[in-house]
């Protein structure tokens, strides 16, 4: 059996700012909000996908906003939180996970603490710096290239990632990532086959690491050679989970 490691924002699931068609299902609410969809035929694939595959979400998203998360499936067994820092087992982090985690990162713990330093520092920060669960850092900059450029001038590049998205900008361990959390989560499980899908640069260790794996077409320049960008003619997780339903 195949595991299926999958991001989830703009992979499986979309912003109400994504215009994704009319025949869509609410998939988040925040704030009383509807903020995530699916497209309908994303929405049923992916069930009958769980029943073929050991589906792992797999997101950088804490464990409070993937749980704001409700994909249709009843019981998810696993799932890879906070850039797979956190495993959630039936909706429950594993403790050992963690500690494990936090083994992995602690190395880095003075240079998080510098960066945090530069954040505060940063007049172009313009929220609250948060160091998520002891594993890595993020805020959001007016001027989000400037603040990383900056981060990356004086912190230790080999041993923390600096990345934005958007706004966003994360200090992240560089043993802290979604490759190393499914050759972690592969072991236990006894699976031979590893299947990922992402469309982001924190995607880009998951889709190493993977056996089989699976990008949107506009990241064909910055993903592995033997990753597959799918043609963009539809959207991406229709065209993904199609391709699953048929291996």
């Amino acid at each position: 059996m195949y595991i299926f490691n999958s991001d989830l924002d703009n992979t499986l699931i979309y912003s109400y700012k994504h215009n994704i068609g009319e025949d869509k299902v609410n998939v988040e609410i925040y704030d009383g909000r509807q903020i995530s969809f699916m497209t309908r035929k994303s929405y049923n694939m992916l069930k009958e996908v769980n029943e073929r595959m050991i589906f792992v979400p797999t997101t950088t998203r804490t464990v409070e906003q993937y749980k704001r998360i409700n994909l249709g499936i009843s019981d998810i067994k696993y799932a890879l939180t906070c850039n797979g820092g956190i495993l959630l087992k039936h909706g429950v982090p594993d403790s050992d996970w963690y500690k494990e985690s936090r083994k992995l990162v602690c190395g880095c713990d003075e240079i998080i603490a510098a960066g945090i330093e530069l954040l505060e520092k940063d007049i172009n920060v313009n929220f609250e710096i948060r160091n998520i669960e002891r594993l890595f850092v993020f805020t959001k900059s007016s001027e989000p290239e400037q603040t990383a450029a900056e981060l990356r001038k004086h912190l230790n590049t080999e041993m923390v990632s600096i990345h934005t998205n958007g706004a966003k900008v994360y200090i992240v361990p560089q043993k802290l990532n979604k490759g190393s959390g499914i050759k972690r989560l592969k072991k236990p499980l006894g699976v031979d086959k590893t299947i990922a899908a992402g469309d982001s640069e924190f995607d880009i260790p998951m889709l190493k690491a993977a056996d089989i794996s699976f990008a949107p077409y506009e990241l064909k320049n910055k993903v592995p050679q033997k990753t597959t960008c799918l043609s963009g003619k539809d959207i991406f997780s229709d065209e993904l989970l199609s391709r699953l339903l048929e291996m």
